[in-house]
Protein backbone atom coordinates (compact mmCIF):
# COMPACT_ATOMS: atom_id res chain seq x y z
CA UNK A 1 0.00 0.00 0.00
CA UNK A 2 2.83 2.39 0.86
CA UNK A 3 4.52 1.67 -2.48
CA UNK A 4 1.26 2.39 -4.32
CA UNK A 5 0.83 5.72 -2.52
CA UNK A 6 4.47 6.63 -3.16
CA UNK A 7 4.13 5.75 -6.84
CA UNK A 8 1.18 8.10 -7.14
CA UNK A 9 -1.60 5.57 -7.74
CA UNK A 10 -5.15 6.81 -6.98
CA UNK A 11 -5.71 4.24 -4.23
CA UNK A 12 -8.88 5.85 -2.86
CA UNK A 13 -10.82 5.58 -6.10
CA UNK A 14 -13.29 2.70 -6.65
CA UNK A 15 -11.29 1.51 -9.68
CA UNK A 16 -8.66 -1.24 -9.52
CA UNK A 17 -4.94 -0.50 -9.41
CA UNK A 18 -2.11 -3.05 -9.52
CA UNK A 19 1.28 -2.46 -7.94
CA UNK A 20 4.29 -4.78 -8.29
CA UNK A 21 7.00 -3.94 -5.74
CA UNK A 22 10.20 -5.87 -6.48
CA UNK A 23 12.33 -5.49 -3.37
CA UNK A 24 15.57 -7.02 -2.17
CA UNK A 25 14.21 -10.07 -0.39
CA UNK A 26 10.65 -10.37 -1.70
CA UNK A 27 8.39 -9.16 -4.47
CA UNK A 28 4.89 -8.03 -3.55
CA UNK A 29 1.96 -7.88 -5.95
CA UNK A 30 -1.27 -6.19 -4.89
CA UNK A 31 -4.55 -5.07 -6.37
CA UNK A 32 -5.86 -1.99 -4.58
CA UNK A 33 -9.28 -0.32 -4.68
CA UNK A 34 -11.11 2.07 -2.32
CA UNK A 35 -7.98 2.33 -0.12
CA UNK A 36 -8.06 -1.40 0.55
CA UNK A 37 -6.08 -4.38 -0.69
CA UNK A 38 -8.39 -6.59 -2.75
CA UNK A 39 -5.77 -9.27 -3.41
CA UNK A 40 -2.11 -9.57 -2.46
CA UNK A 41 0.57 -12.07 -3.40
CA UNK A 42 4.00 -12.27 -1.78
CA UNK A 43 6.72 -13.90 -3.88
CA UNK A 44 9.83 -14.82 -1.94
CA UNK A 45 12.29 -13.71 -4.59
CA UNK A 46 13.75 -10.30 -5.33
CA UNK A 47 16.99 -8.52 -6.06
CA UNK A 48 19.01 -10.63 -3.62
CA UNK A 49 17.93 -13.85 -5.33
CA UNK A 50 18.94 -12.35 -8.66
CA UNK A 51 22.42 -11.61 -7.30
CA UNK A 52 22.64 -15.13 -5.88
CA UNK A 53 21.60 -16.61 -9.23
CA UNK A 54 24.40 -14.71 -10.98
CA UNK A 55 26.98 -15.90 -8.41
CA UNK A 56 25.89 -19.52 -8.90
CA UNK A 57 25.83 -19.21 -12.69
CA UNK A 58 29.38 -17.83 -12.91
CA UNK A 59 30.57 -20.45 -10.43
CA UNK A 60 28.93 -23.31 -12.33
CA UNK A 61 29.87 -22.23 -15.86
CA UNK A 62 33.31 -20.68 -15.35
CA UNK A 63 34.57 -22.13 -12.04
CA UNK A 64 34.96 -18.55 -10.88
CA UNK A 65 33.89 -17.31 -7.45
CA UNK A 66 32.56 -13.76 -7.31
CA UNK A 67 31.05 -11.78 -4.45
CA UNK A 68 27.59 -10.26 -4.08
CA UNK A 69 28.87 -6.76 -4.90
CA UNK A 70 30.26 -7.99 -8.23
CA UNK A 71 27.02 -9.89 -8.91
CA UNK A 72 24.96 -6.74 -8.33
CA UNK A 73 27.31 -4.77 -10.60
CA UNK A 74 26.78 -7.39 -13.32
CA UNK A 75 22.99 -7.25 -12.82
CA UNK A 76 22.84 -3.47 -13.07
CA UNK A 77 25.39 -3.13 -15.90
CA UNK A 78 24.49 -5.89 -18.37
CA UNK A 79 21.55 -7.71 -16.80
CA UNK A 80 18.19 -7.58 -18.54
CA UNK A 81 14.89 -9.41 -18.40
CA UNK A 82 14.07 -9.25 -22.09
CA UNK A 83 16.36 -9.27 -25.16
CA UNK A 84 16.95 -5.93 -26.88
CA UNK A 85 18.97 -7.06 -29.89
CA UNK A 86 22.09 -5.42 -28.45
CA UNK A 87 24.50 -7.68 -26.57
CA UNK A 88 26.37 -5.94 -23.76
CA UNK A 89 29.52 -7.30 -22.14
CA UNK A 90 31.34 -6.67 -18.87
CA UNK A 91 34.81 -7.68 -17.65
CA UNK A 92 34.68 -9.09 -14.13
CA UNK A 93 37.23 -10.43 -11.65
CA UNK A 94 36.96 -13.32 -9.26
CA UNK A 95 38.84 -16.27 -7.78
CA UNK A 96 39.50 -19.28 -9.94
CA UNK A 97 38.11 -22.26 -8.00
CA UNK A 98 40.58 -24.67 -9.63
CA UNK A 99 43.84 -22.72 -9.48
CA UNK A 100 42.89 -20.61 -6.46
CA UNK A 101 44.20 -17.41 -8.04
CA UNK A 102 42.44 -14.24 -9.24
CA UNK A 103 41.15 -14.35 -12.81
CA UNK A 104 39.27 -12.05 -15.18
CA UNK A 105 36.57 -13.01 -17.65
CA UNK A 106 33.94 -11.34 -19.82
CA UNK A 107 30.22 -11.99 -19.33
CA UNK A 108 27.46 -11.01 -21.75
CA UNK A 109 23.93 -9.73 -21.27
CA UNK A 110 22.51 -12.83 -22.98
CA UNK A 111 24.02 -15.27 -20.51
CA UNK A 112 23.13 -13.11 -17.51
CA UNK A 113 19.53 -13.04 -18.74
CA UNK A 114 19.64 -16.85 -18.80
CA UNK A 115 21.05 -16.84 -15.25
CA UNK A 116 18.19 -14.62 -14.05
CA UNK A 117 15.42 -16.39 -15.98
CA UNK A 118 14.15 -18.65 -13.19
CA UNK A 119 14.01 -15.86 -10.61
CA UNK A 120 12.32 -13.42 -12.98
CA UNK A 121 9.80 -16.02 -14.14
CA UNK A 122 8.78 -16.57 -10.51
CA UNK A 123 7.91 -12.86 -10.26
CA UNK A 124 6.01 -12.95 -13.56
CA UNK A 125 4.02 -15.98 -12.39
CA UNK A 126 3.12 -14.11 -9.19
CA UNK A 127 1.72 -11.26 -11.28
CA UNK A 128 -0.29 -13.70 -13.41
CA UNK A 129 -1.77 -15.35 -10.30
CA UNK A 130 -2.83 -11.94 -8.99
CA UNK A 131 -4.47 -11.08 -12.31
CA UNK A 132 -6.33 -14.42 -12.36
CA UNK A 133 -7.70 -13.85 -8.87
CA UNK A 134 -8.73 -10.23 -9.36
CA UNK A 135 -12.50 -9.62 -9.62
CA UNK A 136 -13.51 -9.11 -13.28
CA UNK A 137 -14.61 -5.49 -12.85
CA UNK A 138 -11.31 -4.49 -11.26
CA UNK A 139 -9.45 -6.61 -13.83
CA UNK A 140 -11.02 -4.44 -16.51
CA UNK A 141 -9.70 -1.33 -14.77
CA UNK A 142 -6.19 -2.82 -14.64
CA UNK A 143 -6.43 -3.65 -18.36
CA UNK A 144 -7.06 0.06 -18.97
CA UNK A 145 -4.72 1.53 -16.38
CA UNK A 146 -1.93 -1.03 -16.55
CA UNK A 147 0.52 -2.26 -13.93
CA UNK A 148 2.76 0.00 -11.83
CA UNK A 149 6.26 -1.38 -11.23
CA UNK A 150 8.21 -0.16 -8.19
CA UNK A 151 11.08 -1.22 -5.95
CA UNK A 152 14.77 -1.68 -6.69
CA UNK A 153 14.04 -4.59 -9.01
CA UNK A 154 12.43 -2.13 -11.40
CA UNK A 155 15.97 -0.99 -12.24
CA UNK A 156 16.65 -4.31 -14.01
CA UNK A 157 16.54 -3.42 -17.70
CA UNK A 158 13.42 -4.45 -19.64
CA UNK A 159 11.56 -6.02 -16.71
CA UNK A 160 8.63 -3.81 -17.71
CA UNK A 161 8.89 -5.07 -21.32
CA UNK A 162 8.83 -8.69 -20.16
CA UNK A 163 5.77 -8.10 -17.96
CA UNK A 164 4.04 -6.39 -20.87
CA UNK A 165 4.84 -9.30 -23.20
CA UNK A 166 3.66 -11.90 -20.66
CA UNK A 167 0.43 -10.16 -19.62
CA UNK A 168 -0.46 -8.02 -22.64
CA UNK A 169 -1.05 -5.10 -20.26
CA UNK A 170 0.66 -1.71 -20.23
CA UNK A 171 3.39 -1.51 -17.58
CA UNK A 172 4.58 1.77 -16.06
CA UNK A 173 7.66 2.53 -13.98
CA UNK A 174 7.44 4.43 -10.70
CA UNK A 175 9.21 7.77 -10.89
CA UNK A 176 11.40 7.01 -7.86
CA UNK A 177 11.33 3.20 -7.53
CA UNK A 178 13.81 2.88 -4.68
CA UNK A 179 11.94 5.37 -2.50
CA UNK A 180 8.31 4.55 -3.35
CA UNK A 181 7.58 2.80 -0.03
CA UNK A 182 9.24 5.51 2.06
CA UNK A 183 7.53 8.31 0.11
CA UNK A 184 4.18 6.58 0.46
CA UNK A 185 4.58 6.04 4.19
CA UNK A 186 5.61 9.69 4.62
CA UNK A 187 2.63 10.95 2.63
CA UNK A 188 0.25 8.79 4.69
CA UNK A 189 1.63 10.31 7.89
CA UNK A 190 1.31 13.83 6.48
CA UNK A 191 -2.25 13.27 5.27
CA UNK A 192 -3.98 11.67 8.23
CA UNK A 193 -7.29 11.28 6.39
CA UNK A 194 -5.44 9.05 3.90
CA UNK A 195 -3.87 7.04 6.70
CA UNK A 196 -7.27 6.56 8.34
CA UNK A 197 -8.80 5.31 5.09
CA UNK A 198 -5.97 2.85 4.56
CA UNK A 199 -6.04 1.58 8.15
CA UNK A 200 -9.82 1.69 8.59
CA UNK A 201 -11.42 1.49 5.14
CA UNK A 202 -15.09 2.46 5.07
Amino acid sequence: MAAAIGAGLPISEPSGNMIVDVGGGTSDVAVISLAGIVFAKNVRVGGDKMDEAIVQYVKRKYNLLIGEITAELIKMSVGNAYPTGEVLTLDIKGRDLVAGVPRMLTVSSDEIRDALAETINTIVEGVKVALERTPPELGGDIADRGIMLAGGGELLKNLDTLLHEETGLPVFLAEDPLSSVVLGAGRALEELHLLQRVCLPS
